[in-house]
């Protein structure tokens, strides 16, 4: 297994699928966001989409 190539499923923030990305790594991305019950919860989940 340690001499294979490594494969990530990234659930979440898109920036770190970008960044093993752009070090070769084979990455699926999975646009996953956790449900909110409020909107303050909501506008802290869209913050830290921006940000990635």
């Amino acid at each position: 297994m340690l001499g294979q190539p490594l494969r990530v499923v990234n659930v979440g923030l898109g920036l770190f699928a970008r960044e093993l990305d752009s070090d070769g790594v084979v990455v699926v991305h999975v646009d996953w966001r956790p449900p909110s019950g409020a909107p303050n919860v909501a506008a802290l989940l869209a913050r830290l989409d921006d940000a990635s």
